[in-house]
């Protein structure tokens, strides 16, 4: 039986992998900063047969991240799922300095103190996996919530540098590029509900693409946490593998964003207008 701990657990796909780990027969400890629905998650676990710690925590504080370290410290931990995250809604103009580092405090910090913490014992062992859930947004731009969309691609780049270090050590590093999953997350944005500006940009960019003769963005149908999380965990059991896209085309789109970024901004012109028009009238 492995040990794995999954930040971000109190909702969603962390919500959901350490439902499907712990049904596995694998210890889970769970992190998360809101207390109520992580005791009810643990609670659920436990009902359900399985083996499950939870450790209250907000992550996006450096010393909040080392009680963790030192509460896991007699465990042995042998996958590290970093999916804690947020989001913001601003244009860059309007993203303040303490959102802007909110936004790279949990999505980027957090995962690099849980990684240096963790790291030496699993190199120690000759074993161990740890993953990042990064985003689309990882890859290529989205606007309006540029400070996720760089955090994001700094996910990208940790893991990416964190592989460099780990070949031929048996230590796996995934990043793991999700569009969207049905989750909370797009409803608790800093700077308001991203969800509200898809939801009426979406419609109005059909008519603008109209007008304008222009095909319609290429966006992917929601996808329910379950799944993303089965896709993830076939990742670990994988071990060493590629970057996880866990949406059909989104791979494509993210080799598109470095081959020809003009090309994919231009596919997406009705709905970035649209999503301008929107912003601006708020």
């Amino acid at each position: 039986m492995s040990t794995v701990l999954i930040t971000g657990a109190s909702s969603g796909i962390g919500a959901a992998l350490a439902h499907r780990y712990a049904a596995r027969g694998h210890r889970v400890i769970v992190v998360a900063r809101r207390e109520e629905r992580l005791r009810a998650l643990q609670q659920a676990i436990e009902a359900e047969g399985g083996s499950v710690r939870a450790i209250t925590a907000d992550l996006s504080n450096e010393a909040e991240c080392q009680r963790v370290l030192d509460a896991v410290a007699s465990e042995t931990i042998d996958v590290l799922i970093n999916n804690a995250g947020r989001g913001n809604y601003a244009s860059v103009e309007d993203t303040s300095t303490e959102q802007w580092r909110s936004i790279f405090a949990l999505n980027v910090d957090a995962p690099f103190f849980l990684i240096r913490g963790l790291l030496p014992g699993m190199k120690q062992r000759g074993v161990g996996h740890i993953v990042n859930v990064s985003s689309t947004a990882g890859r290529m731009g989205f606007p309006y919530n540029a400070a996720y969309v760089a955090a994001k691609h700094a996910v990208v780049g940790l893991t990416a540098g964190l592989r460099a270090e780990l070949i031929d050590t048996n230590v796996h590093a995934t990043v793991v590029c999700p569009a969207g999953v049905i989750t909370e997350w797009a409803d608790v944005t800093e700077g308001g509900s991203i969800n509200e500006l898809y939801a009426t940009a979406i419609p109005r960019s059909r008519t603008i693409a109209a007008e304008r003769g222009v095909g319609l963005a290429p966006l992917q149908r929601m996808m329910p946490a379950d799944t993303a999380a089965e896709i993830i965990m076939k990742a670990v059991d994988a071990g060493r593998n590629n970057d996880i896209f866990t949406h059909p085309g989104t791979e494509t789109l993210a080799a598109q964003a470095v081959s020809d970024r003009i090309g994919l901004e231009d596919a997406h012109l009705a709905l970035w207008l649209a999503m301008r028009e929107t912003y601006d009238r708020r």
